[in-house]
């Protein structure tokens, strides 16, 4: 029999002696975080921070729970995240920090600062070989992320219209891409110019290695010459009237393979432990300036060493728990006279257009985890 990788679980049930915080640093140390060597080393704890408007990112008391078990190991920890590649309040650094710190993420709440970890434009990254890898050949990661010694990532899990739910694999593989990085993900084509966006302000030319940007018209306007551009995104991040964009036109399949595989160019060969939290399972991802009502009941926090198998562990707790009724989940359901819910997937029903597995199974193929596992109760 393989062998099963262990997956750490506590429940939201507290008492007046053991609370919630207790409760998940009692997790995270039992889960792996106290045999981690942090003396004097940099931690990247990669999460969320929230784009406003949506309210079910994790809350910052959570990682100061984190930060403090570090800070006790002599660890230098920070909290990070790559800007977005659409165009809302986290697509640069100083809007992404205003964002986070609206949202609670401060010095002053969790204990550490917060670093965007590809830069003021999003363009201060690194290629990071994957291996194995079958699409992505060197991911562009945030370079603060690849910079750490450690990586821990805190993970709202919840549905995703792209990829069927957004756990642990989405939120560092799609997380720690710059923005290029994300382009790489979601684009299969060349960036074009947005005209009626472009100021001719000729910046985008300046950082193409491959002279494909040209300047016509009576307006002077960019245009891309796909015959010479690369798709390297580099122009989507320097481009400061947002002028410049992908197509988002990679099929959904590949997408969650190339997810998988920068997962692994960012935790290759590095000290990491993973946490998620399955409440307020949203319909939606949290880039959304919105969150719907939950679909399910809240599970409790999960953590592993093991990503793929935090997932899945993830995901069959969710098809367990009970739908919420009157969510977009128990809409669909009554809508598509589904007869038997409870034995359908939570998530195919929500999103159906997307197999969350598809990721799952790609993760496990080049070699980043397990999908067996066991559940370890704390």
């Amino acid at each position: 029999m393989d062998k099963k990788s262990k997956v750490y679980f506590t429940t939201f049930r507290t008492t007046g002696s053991n609370n919630i915080l207790k409760k998940l640093e009692k997790l995270v140390l039992e889960a792996g975080l106290g045999e981690i060597d942090f003396e004097n080393k940099f931690a990247a704890i990669k999460i969320h921070l929230g784009e406003p408007g949506n309210i079910a990112y994790l809350r910052p008391n959570f990682s100061k729970v984190i930060v403090d078990v570090i800070r006790a190991k002599g660890g230098k920890p920070f909290l990070t995240d790559c800007n977005t590649l659409y165009v809302g309040r986290r697509k640069n650094a100083l809007e992404h920090m205003d964002a986070a710190y609206e949202n609670g993420y401060n010095p002053f709440v969790t204990g550490c600062h917060v670093i965007i970890a590809d830069g003021l434009k999003g363009t201060d990254d690194m290629e990071v070989p994957v291996v194995g890898g079958e699409f992505i050949r060197e991911a562009k990661i945030g370079r603060a992320i690849m910079d750490a010694d450690v990586i821990i990532s805190m993970t709202h899990f919840k549905g995703h219209e792209d990829t069927g739910f957004g756990g642990t694999l989405k939120n560092i593989g799609m997380g720690s891409g710059s923005r290029r990085g994300k382009m790489e993900m979601h684009s299969s084509s060349k960036p074009f110019v947005k005209e009626k966006k472009c100021r001719s302000c000729e910046v985008c030319s300046k950082i193409c290695a491959m002279n494909a940007i040209s300047y016509g018209g009576d307006e002077g306007k960019a245009s891309i010459n796909p015959d010479l551009c690369v798709g390297c995104g580099r122009c989507v991040g320097i481009c400061p009237f947002d002028a410049i964009s992908p197509k988002y036109d990679e099929s959904k399949d590949i997408l969650n393979k190339k997810i998988a595989e920068y997962t692994k160019a960012v935790v290759d060969g590095r000290p990491q432990l993973h946490i998620s939290f399955v409440m307020d399972v949203s319909p939606n991802c949290d880039c959304h300036v919105e969150n719907d009502l939950p679909i399910i009941q809240d599970v409790g926090i999960f953590a592993s060493v093991d990503p793929v198998a935090l997932d899945v562990a993830c995901a069959d707790a969710c098809n367990k728990a009970p739908i919420i009724a009157g969510s977009y989940l128990d809409e669909r359901i009554h809508e598509h006279h589904v007869s038997d819910p409870e034995d359908q997937d939570r998530f195919t029903m929500t999103h159906p257009e997307t197999n969350w597995k598809v990721a799952i199974d790609h993760g496990v193929k080049i070699g980043l985890g397990n999908k067996k596992y066991e559940i370890v109760e704390v």
